[in-house]
């Protein structure tokens, strides 16, 4: 009864902070508040509205596909992981992306920048130079290389029979369900996208490599990496409201030992290769004629 309301009202101010973003030219800290005002709800709608299930309904997508054809697993993957509380995160989490263009595009106008690629004629391109992408970038990609394979190594352990951040009987009771074999699953598929997340900065993510067939020695188009990469870091970030609420803080070894405290940080992570392959690779601009 009382939530209603104060949706509502958000959605009442974030449509004014809309409209007043799209028309004003503020500067000074006019403009930083307004801005902030657009980044809030593309925070807020993605770490704190979604949750973990859009990540276990994307991850569980290629194995449900695999095993489409053997009948596995025997249920309606579409019907158990997309129901209509599912459905109405990814329409928050579209939301969010459109606040995070509508504050980008508001940061590049109050800034006299271009609208296309965000340089400014004159000014030192700094840390969005390709050059210096180049370089954080490859932090940033081994970064999310590596975190997926602490999740992995945890599940890959429980399915072994490993009892790392559980007990011996809850790993049974794992194994008695199944649960355990679909969670090894989830941990392959985490593995795969972490090494895919070195085609940011290694030459097979620009040429496709000789074993593609049809495809072999032709360039990798820039939308490809950029749109899958950020799609998986805003999937990834949806957990950031999940792991602080569910991880007891008063139990270090509880949280570290977790293999869904890392998520957020993966998310960001790739959020940042895909950045700086973007910016390695988008070349001169078309509509400015700015390069660097």
């Amino acid at each position: 009864m009382t939530a209603g309301p104060v949706i509502a009202a958000l959605g009442l101010a974030g449509a004014v902070v809309a409209v007043v973003s799209a028309h004003l030219r503020l500067q000074g800290w006019g403009r930083v508040v307004l801005a902030a005002l657009c980044w809030v709800p593309a925070f807020g709608l993605t770490a704190l509205v979604a949750d973990v299930r859009i990540i276990m309904a994307v991850g569980y997508a290629p194995l449900c596909l695999f095993g489409l054809p053997f009948g596995w697993p025997p249920v309606d993957y579409f019907a158990t992981a997309f129901p209509w509380p599912v459905r109405n995160q990814l329409i928050c989490l579209f939301g969010a992306l459109l606040w995070a263009g509508a504050a980008l595009a508001f940061q590049r106008r109050t800034a006299g920048a271009c609208a296309a690629c965000g340089r400014v004629a004159g000014a030192r391109t700094g840390w969005s130079s390709a050059a210096s992408a180049a370089r954080w970038g490859r932090w940033a990609a081994y970064t999310g290389f590596v975190v997926p394979f602490g999740y992995s190594l945890i599940r890959w352990a429980w399915a072994l029979n490993i009892p790392i951040g559980m007990s011996a009987a809850e790993i049974a009771e794992l194994h008695r369900s199944g649960l355990v074999w679909a969670g090894a699953g989830l941990a392959t598929v985490a593995a795969c996208g972490g090494v895919l997340t070195l085609g940011l900065i290694h030459r097979w993510g620009e040429v496709w490599p000789r074993w593609v067939p049809g495809l072999a020695g032709r360039r990798v188009p820039v939308a490809l990496p950029v749109t899958l990469g950020g799609a998986m870091s805003a999937v990834l970030l949806t957990s950031l409201g999940s792991v602080v609420a569910m991880t007891d803080w008063n139990d270090p070894a509880s949280w570290l030992l977790s293999p869904m405290t890392y998520w957020p940080l993966w998310g960001a992570a790739l959020g940042a290769a895909t950045l700086a392959y973007r910016l390695r690779r988008r070349g001169g601009c078309e509509v400015c004629g700015l390069s660097g």
